[in-house]
């Protein structure tokens, strides 16, 4: 997928581009026609009529959804509090008639070999037509923190295997892989890097491998913490506040919808 963030973007242009809000979502064809990319044409919609979306990951996916009312579609709670349900959110706006089941099935603290435990469960089942994964902070930081001893060899060879799985069940299941993604404040500090960019490129490398969409949310908040400090964005430099949330919302369904920016 092309980089919808170019460098040296105004703050203007930034934002635009970012907060398309429903408003921007129900001109979807209008934007299709204006955006450009690399090869001067957006990328084709992954959205379909009577889709059955899953948001997968770990708490930054999770925030907070209530486990009690997780098998009802498009239910706010159940979707939590974060990016997952404010994209559901734009997705059920823009596309009303559409029949979309969207489901969260985040839980914090998992890693990739934890979404393995519980694929059958809280994935295959579900038979899901449209896939997002969000996962690789824990991976890194339970690491640092001496509470996992995996590396970044084992959090690619578990992800291929994962995303290996979930083709061989769901043969035309389309795949979205997020970037993995910390600002600079709150818990993480320099004892993350280079590693944690070994992770991110881990999950591009998967990413490309699997024809799925790459949402490059690394390199929309390093964008972002051009024009307000990361604690905005995320106060621990891990978990987004509603203002990251809200931006990474945005920056998932131009992706998935095939908006270019």
């Amino acid at each position: 997928m092309t980089n919808p963030i170019e460098p040296n973007t105004s703050r203007r242009t930034f934002f635009s581009q970012a907060a398309l809000g429903a408003a921007g979502l129900a001109a979807a064809g209008q934007l299709a026609r204006t955006a450009t990319a690399a090869d001067d044409a957006p990328s084709k919609s992954l959205i379909g009529e009577n889709d059955v979306i899953l948001f997968q990951g770990d708490s930054i996916t999770d925030a907070g959804r209530d486990r009690k009312t997780a098998g009802q579609a498009n239910h706010q709670a159940a979707l939590g509090k974060g990016y997952a349900w404010m994209a559901a959110a734009e997705l059920l706006t823009s596309h009303p008639d559409a029949g979309l089941q969207i489901y969260n099935r985040g839980i914090s603290g998992n890693k990739v070999y934890q979404l393995a435990d519980r694929w059958q469960a809280d994935c295959l089942d579900l038979k899901p037509n449209v896939v997002s994964i969000l996962i690789g902070v824990n991976d890194i930081w339970h690491k640092l923190n001496g509470r996992y001893d995996g590396t970044v060899e084992v959090y690619e060879k578990d992800y291929r295997a994962l995303l290996e799985r979930t083709r061989k069940a769901l043969p035309d299941v389309r795949l979205v892989i997020c970037e993995p993604f910390v600002l600079r404040c709150g818990a993480v500090n320099d004892s993350w890097f280079p590693a944690f960019d070994e992770y991110r490129a881990a999950a591009k490398r998967v990413s490309d491998a699997f024809d799925a969409t790459f949402v490059p949310y690394q390199t929309m908040f390093d964008t972002a913490v051009q024009y307000a400090p990361p604690e905005h964005w995320a106060g621990d430099g891990v978990h987004p506040s509603p203002y990251g949330a809200s931006l990474m919302a945005s920056f998932w369904t131009n992706a998935v919808l095939g908006h270019s920016a």
